[in-house]
This record gives C-alpha cells, sequence and structure tokens, in this order.
C-alpha cells in the first residue's frame, strides 16, 4: 500500500469518526430539547378580537401548536367543544381561548326562561355573588305615571345563571350622552316572572340584587313585598295626582 492509500484511508476513518461524534452531538442536543419541550398540544387562539357573547368557531379561532407542558389543561381543548360557545368578554386577537372564560352552558328547566339584565358594582352587590347563587330582585319605581314612588320586590329567589365582564355602555338622557360601567348578569326566570323583570328593567328607575343566605329552608313569609312614603308615615300618591284635592279613596 503505497503513502497516498494510506492517507486515503486514514482520511475516511476520521470522516467516519466525525460523522459519528456529529450524530452523537445533534442526538444529544435534540434529546435535551425534547425533554425540556415535551410533546406538543393543539390550543384554539382568536384570529381577530371576539366582542362579547360572539358564537366561537372556526370564523374567529385557529389552533395553535404549543408545548403541552408549558399551556395549561383547561386550554387544552377541541373544536367541538368550542363551537357555538360564547366568552362573557370582550378578548384580543391572539388571546388563547381557555374552558374558565367560556359561559357555562345552559341547564334551565322545561319551564325557566333565561333573561339579562344590567347592573353596576352598587347593585349588583359589590360582586359578592357568583354563577349559582340565589337572589331577589327589588325594583325601585319613581317616574311611571300611575304608580306611587316605591321600592317593590320583584321576584324571590332566582338563580342566577352566568355573571358577565365589566363592559362600558353609552347612555342618553336630557343631560347629554355620557358611558357608564355595567356588569351583564344572566337570571332563570319563570315565563311571567320574566315579563316582570324586562318591565322593571325598561322602566323602573333601578333594579336591584339582593343576595340571600345560603339557608334555603328559611322562613320568609314576614317578609314585606312593597315600601313607599305610606310605610314611612306619609301618603303613596300615584304619579300625576299630586296637588288635586279629596285624595281620599282614590288611594288604594
Amino acid at each position: 500500500m503505497n503513502p497516498r492509500q494510506r492517507r486515503g484511508i486514514v482520511f475516511m476513518v476520521l470522516s467516519v469518526i466525525v460523522a459519528i461524534a456529529v450524530f452523537v452531538i445533534l442526538t444529544n442536543y435534540v434529546q435535551a430539547v425534547s425533554s425540556q419541550v415535551g410533546p406538543s398540544t393543539t390550543v384554539y387562539r382568536a384570529v381577530a378580537p371576539i366582542e362579547a357573547y360572539d358564537p366561537l368557531g372556526t370564523g374567529n379561532l385557529e389552533p395553535y401548536e404549543v408545548p403541552q407542558r408549558w399551556t395549561s389543561e383547561s386550554a387544552q381543548l377541541q373544536l367541538s367543544e368550542l363551537e357555538g360557545r360564547r366568552v362573557g368578554f370582550p378578548v384580543e386577537a391572539g388571546t388563547v381561548v381557555t374552558r374558565d372564560m367560556l359561559v357555562p352552558p345552559s341547564d334551565l328547566s322545561p319551564t325557566e326562561r333565561e333573561i339579562a339584565i344590567n347592573v353596576d358594582a352598587v347593585t349588583g352587590v359589590a360582586g359578592r355573588v357568583r354563577t349559582g347563587d340565589r337572589v331577589d330582585l327589588y325594583s325601585v319605581f319613581a317616574d311611571v305615571p300611575g304608580l306611587p314612588a316605591q321600592v317593590r320586590v320583584l321576584v324571590r329567589d332566582v338563580r342566577i345563571v352566568s355573571i358577565g365582564g365589566v363592559q362600558t355602555v353609552v347612555e342618553s338622557s336630557e343631560e347629554g350622552v355620557s358611558e357608564a360601567d355595567v356588569i351583564p348578569v344572566t337570571l332563570a326566570l319563570e315565563p311571567d316572572e320574566s315579563l316582570a323583570v324586562t318591565y322593571a328593567n325598561a322602566f323602573a328607575e333601578e333594579v336591584r340584587l339582593v343576595a340571600l343566605p345560603t339557608d334555603t329552608d328559611l322562613d320568609r313569609s314576614e317578609d314585606i313585598e312593597q315600601f313607599d312614603a305610606g310605610n314611612l308615615g306619609g301618603t303613596a300618591i300615584p304619579e300625576g295626582l299630586e296637588g288635586l284635592p279629596d285624595l281620599e279613596g282614590l288611594i288604594p
């Protein structure tokens, strides 16, 4: 074997050794990365801003691969679990939708109806109620023709279905246009109760949630249903009858 052949064999051996070394280094690197990242999973994120209570679906969600170890279990959802569901607050583009963001699905009985009203930090009991709690609804009537200024119990023992996030709404009045922060609250009501709450929400000066004790067997038969000037020793005069003489017999 001449010197040129020996040099060729040496170069071949060195090439094989270098190739094996590179393979080992790359294998160790891949294993190290895999050990840190782990398997990936699919989550769904908003492709554009989503308004509160807009239905979710392929039009506003896209799949996105992320390392499983770096995402929460509540984010690992199938598209079938998101189709048609809603989020109770605005969502920015790129936000991953998780299970705890979704408005709970309806669990109404055959006789119940869902109705939503807007409350604020005061009329909504300052955030002291949660989904599943039961409340009374009080209404304050002050400017409805034919009704005395009074506070009235609209409905008792109403179940809260869901509570949305804070939203800003535009309100118009004689003083001009203003903005207010409101919180949508969805209630489960019987049909007649739904009408009463809808009427009060449209015409009453204020509708309040009133939190209840956790004791569902509490005797509330002595609770009064309404309160007006008569309860304070005055006269409850219906709207439009102020100043008329001889009101006796006109006021029930």
